[in-house]
């Protein structure tokens, strides 16, 4: 055979045929059954949300129009539920502990996963390394390392005053002190949740264009200047978010206090959600339970509508 029918030949071979395009009944039909099908998917994830968060939702609402203990119907009370713990002592000192434990939670557990990020991404050996070290408390169960930081902080044979001691400096009474209690769970919430969040910054971080660093740098901008007009400019979305999800989770703060401190001493640890952890377990007052719930939903639904909205309009100026 000669070259030209061996050509031919090959150029016939790969000609494929053209297909027909299907009817349009079945093109109808085939894009149903995928929308079915995705629907299908959606639904089961609908469902569990409804069971498991929705309903659960609603249901806190209505308890806190109600009193209701478990093995009795409930009956319709008004707003009793909120007078009454409104004028709990507790709740005062209740609210007074849980914001100034996310004030602290901000001074000292927002800066530090974002100067660990800062140095993770500059680092040029062991990066992986020093990634799972970071994140490695996340992985950790709360309750397991709150144990863990309750024998860290024992006053008499915890780690944290043999070290003191070692270095021959004055002990601390750390949990067991009513000025430091609070501080001390900051730290332990900080050390707990700083891993995921350093990999949001860090993963920020690596998405900004070296080429802005570079100008900079033969502009003679040192450190603190790229920082300040560069990294921050650029990871601004982010920490904003961060923040918010920050302060919401701050809010909300109850295994440590539960596990470490069971609230004392002397009510210094006594959160809003632990406060809600004794109404209903162990008072029994699933109705003041429920209104304490409501009032903590309503303020950080405030808080997070007008956070939101402070944000976005900063950023549309900007």
């Amino acid at each position: 055979m000669t070259r030209t029918a061996q050509r031919r030949t090959v150029e016939k071979a790969a000609v494929r045929p053209v297909q027909a395009r299907p009817p349009a009944g079945d093109r109808r039909r085939r894009r149903l059954t995928d929308q079915a099908r995705a629907y299908g998917f959606l639904l089961g994830g609908l469902v569990c949300f409804a069971l498991f968060s929705w309903y659960p939702a609603i249901r806190a609402v209505v308890l806190a129009f109600q009193k209701y203990t478990p093995g009795s119907d409930p009956e319709w009370v008004g707003t009793a539920n909120f007078t009454r713990v409104l004028a709990d002592p507790e709740f005062a000192a209740a609210w007074r502990n849980t914001l100034t434990f996310t004030l602290l939670a901000l001074l000292i557990g927002f800066a530090i996963p974002f100067v660990l990020a800062l140095v993770l991404n500059e680092l040029r050996h062991a990066k992986a390394f020093f990634r799972v070290v970071v994140y490695l408390p996340v992985m950790i169960p709360p309750v397991v390392g709150a144990l863990l930081w309750k024998w860290f902080y024992d006053p008499g044979t915890g780690l944290a005053n043999e070290a003191l001691r070692f270095l021959h400096l004055p002990t601390s009474n750390w949990s067991n002190g009513a000025d430091t209690a609070l501080v001390s769970l900051v730290i332990v919430a900080t050390w707990a949740n700083m891993g995921g969040t350093v990999l949001i910054y860090l993963a920020a971080l690596q998405s900004i264009p070296g080429e802005l660093y570079e100008a900079a740098e033969l502009d003679g901008a040192n450190l603190l200047q790229r920082i300040r007009h560069i990294t921050i400019p650029q990871t601004r979305f982010v920490i904003l978010m961060l923040m918010l999800l920050q302060i919401i989770a701050t809010m909300q703060v109850f295994t440590e206090p539960f596990v470490i401190t069971g609230g004392g001493p002397e009510n210094a640890t006594v959160t809003v959600l632990y406060l809600i952890y004794k109404y209903a377990f162990l008072y029994n007052d699933f109705g003041g339970a429920c209104a304490l719930s409501v009032l903590l939903l309503g303020l950080l639904g405030a808080f997070s509508a007008v956070y939101l909205r402070l944000t976005r309009t900063s950023g549309e100026a900007a």
